[in-house]
């Protein structure tokens, strides 16, 4: 089974599985696809993480983030001592040496069953045949239009020569990068990080204000890491530790939520709304606080124990919203720490095989069409990941967040990230694989689909369904979607929270058991035009 945004990546996907391959090669070959026909969330200039359940019980966490150059400072964004945030955002300075060409070379070589260079042979024929533009990507094009227009490749590529966008239904074909993945293919990933593309970049770089090196490109190295691991009322849930903040997060919420009978609210009522509210301000407090890359600064254990939870539960009122002033102090919080290594922005895709290999997988540019900068001559968009830094103590990202000490700029450090791919086992079985697309969001709309399936005891396209909400601490709103109703938020409203009606949130995509305990049940969330399909 497999799900994806996207259906040309979701077919991607099944044939992968119908040669012989298996769910590694799956979101491999829907990884390299969605760079192409989802090319403005994610590719291989940007970065993912894999979370992964293998036949024989393994479970891992690939870390394939960006890094930093080893030329950043932490006052590289500021200017007369204030952070600019464009820079950060467009442009050169923008750039983490990408990570996702490295990971998904690693997990074909160490899981998969098909050559790497096959996968990318199927995504370039889609890249040099050009595909039909969905609304969203259309949509998106045209939001990102004047920043485009900046970068002459860019341009070339991605508008029209009148410089207007291509529309929904129009033929977007990709020369360039359709070449450049049957040079990967040929070469292998040292294309990439030690040959021509490296040294074009460098030369780019140089030529336009930025710091990224073919050194830089040379050293990289992904990460494998222990998954986080945590249980919700009897559920084993396995998720991504630091740099991403999702896996943490997600159990301290989850945690939290476990002192009270959440089946008893209901999953449509004000009350729900509430209690997981106040539940995600106090992770979100701790976000700011705690988290970054294991690999610099210590990350406490303590953030995901059940005590803790506990006691951040007692102040959860269930009439009214209480402030939340800012992190909390988890249990052994300077000495029992992870480990450093062990040897709508943004996209999500689940697989899964009959073998018993699980996958959830969430790869990204960070914001649309990342820094929007194509490197002339191979249609590869570069990611905008050094914005996920705190570039500032207190100043906020471009999705409102705020960081401190432990997310600053350094050398060869890996962003925070939300990114949540996450696998539930019960009874040691896997049962759901599910994450999710939209900053920080992602994290609340993992929750919110774990609540459903475990507590209210629905299939993924019925808890992917649901209607969504999100708090971040800061700024202190609640966003909720409007298929709420009027009711609903006016009692919000009652218990003081500020809030705010969206359209819609997020995007996420899961695959679970059938109904008997076997077979495959997958959604692509239905807000988008995604698919989930298997064979």
């Amino acid at each position: 089974m497999v799900a994806t945004v996207q259906p040309v990546a979701t077919q991607a996907g099944l044939d992968a599985l119908k040669a012989g391959g298996n769910a590694v090669d799956a979101a491999i070959a829907c990884a390299l696809t969605l760079g192409v026909v989802d090319g403005h969330n994610s590719g291989i200039g940007g970065g993912c993480f894999m979370t992964l359940r293998l036949a024989d019980g393994r479970l891992l966490a690939l870390d394939g983030r960006e890094t930093a150059p080893a030329a950043a400072t932490r006052d590289m964004f500021l200017r007369e001592g204030k952070a600019d945030p464009a820079l950060s955002v467009d442009g050169a300075l923008a750039v983490g040496v990408p990570g996702e060409p490295a990971l998904l070379a690693y997990a074909s070589t160490n899981f998969g069953k098909l050559p790497l260079s096959r996968l990318l042979e199927a995504a370039a024929r889609v890249a040099s045949s050009g595909f039909a533009l969905d609304r969203h990507y259309a949509s998106r094009l045209d939001a990102t239009r004047p920043e485009l227009a900046r970068f002459p490749a860019s341009r070339t590529i991605f508008l029209r020569a009148d410089g207007t966008p291509w529309r929904a239904g129009e033929r977007l074909v990709q020369t360039d990068l359709g070449a450049s993945y049957r040079a990967m293919a040929e070469a292998g990933v040292d294309w990439f990080y030690r040959g021509p593309f490296a040294a074009a970049t460098a030369s780019w770089m140089q030529s336009h204000g930025g710091i990224l090196t073919a050194a830089d490109f040379a050293g990289y190295r992904i990460r494998v890491r222990e998954p986080v691991r945590g249980t919700y009322r009897g559920w084993e849930i396995i998720s991504f530790p630091p740099p991403s903040s999702g896996g943490v997060h997600v159990l301290e919420i989850l945690n939290i939520l476990e002192n009270f009978d959440m089946k008893a609210l209901g999953d449509r009522s004000p009350e729900f709304v509430h209690m997981v509210t106040e539940a995600m301000k106090l992770a979100f407090a701790d976000r700011a606080r705690w988290l970054g890359d294991p690999d610099f600064t210590p990350v406490p254990r303590g953030l995901i124990d059940k005590g803790y939870a506990t006691e951040l539960a007692r102040g959860i009122q269930r009439d009214r919203t209480t402030p939340v002033s800012g992190a909390g102090t988890p249990p052994r919080a300077a000495t029992d720490t992870f480990p450093r290594e062990v040897g709508r922005h943004t996209t999500h895709f689940s697989t899964a095989d009959a073998e018993g290999n699980w996958v959830a997988c969430t790869a990204s540019l960070n914001t649309s069409f990342g820094s929007k900068v194509v490197i002339p001559g191979t249609g590869i968009l570069l990611n905008n990941h050094m914005d996920d830094f705190s570039v500032q103590a207190g100043v906020p990202n471009s999705f409102g967040l705020v960081g401190a000490e432990a997310n600053a700029v350094e050398a060869g450090k890996r962003p925070l990230s939300s990114m949540s791919p996450t696998i539930l086992l019960r009874d040691g079985r896997p049962v759901l694989s599910v994450g999710a697309a939209g900053g920080p969001t992602i994290i609340t709309q993992t929750v919110l689909a774990i609540l459903r399936t475990i507590d209210f005891g629905q299939d993924p396209r019925t808890a992917l369904a649901g209607p969504r909400f999100h708090h971040q601490w800061r700024p202190d709103e609640l966003h909720v979607e409007a298929a709420w109703g009027d009711a609903v938020v006016a009692e919000l409203r009652k218990r003081g929270h500020v809030v705010v009606v969206d359209r819609s949130l997020g995007a996420a995509q899961a695959v679970g058991v059938g109904p008997a305990g076997s077979g495959f049940r997958g959604s692509a969330d239905p807000r988008g035009e995604g698919s989930a399909a298997g064979w």
